[in-house]
């Protein structure tokens, strides 16, 4: 498709940020929404944010406005319907590269009313970590739990949780779980995003 271009592929979520973090000289990720360690928009989220410098073209099977424009208010450069032909894949790829953004030309996403964007602005302001012990507080871990699975201490993680509180402008665990919704329920519009 894109002569002289070497392509990495990533299994998981944690597999692309060790891709990332080893260096070298990566232009664009493709993520699916859809791949292990990824929940709903988490995982957009961050890497958008654990990786601000190389865009994010999301690929998916789901052509949904909603989803498509949501997936562009977490920071996504593009978004590549699966059922898209190659033509029009090699001119999403490339205009992303050049640095613009690009969505199907056939879906307006600018008719979608997003009832959630405040919500959707205040989680994007989260950092990596935060999203990472957000979407722990969501599975029902514990403090202590989260601690030992990021290798950090308890203090540590209560000091993220206070931060995801006041960020999200929320003042319980669980208000801050119900924000984490918007992110890995994936529902837009009635359609699901991610498993």
């Amino acid at each position: 498709m894109f002569e002289g271009v070497g392509i990495v592929e990533a299994g998981s979520l944690d597999d692309v940020s060790k891709v990332l973090e080893a260096g070298g000289d990566t232009d664009l990720v493709l993520l699916d929404l859809t791949m292990p360690g990824v929940r709903g928009f988490s995982g957009l989220m961050y890497l958008r944010a654990q990786y601000p410098g190389i865009p994010v073209v999301v690929v998916s099977a789901n052509d949904d406005p909603g989803a498509i424009r949501r997936c562009m208010e977490f920071g996504a450069s593009g978004f590549i319907p699966k059922s898209l032909g190659l033509e029009a894949i090699r001119l999403a790829i490339t205009t992303v590269l050049d640095g613009g953004l690009w969505t199907p030309p056939d879906i307006d996403i600018t008719s979608v009313q997003s009832e959630d964007a405040v919500i959707v602005q205040k989680l994007a302001t989260l950092t990596p970590q935060q999203v990472r012990v957000l979407m722990m507080l969501s599975e029902g871990l514990l403090n202590k739990q989260i601690a030992y699975e990021l290798n950090v201490s308890e203090a540590t993680v209560k000091a993220h949780v206070s931060a995801i509180l006041q960020k999200l402008g929320v003042e319980s665990r669980t208000q801050a779980v119900i924000a984490a919704s918007k992110i890995e329920a994936g529902h837009w519009q009635g359609t699901q995003l991610a498993s």
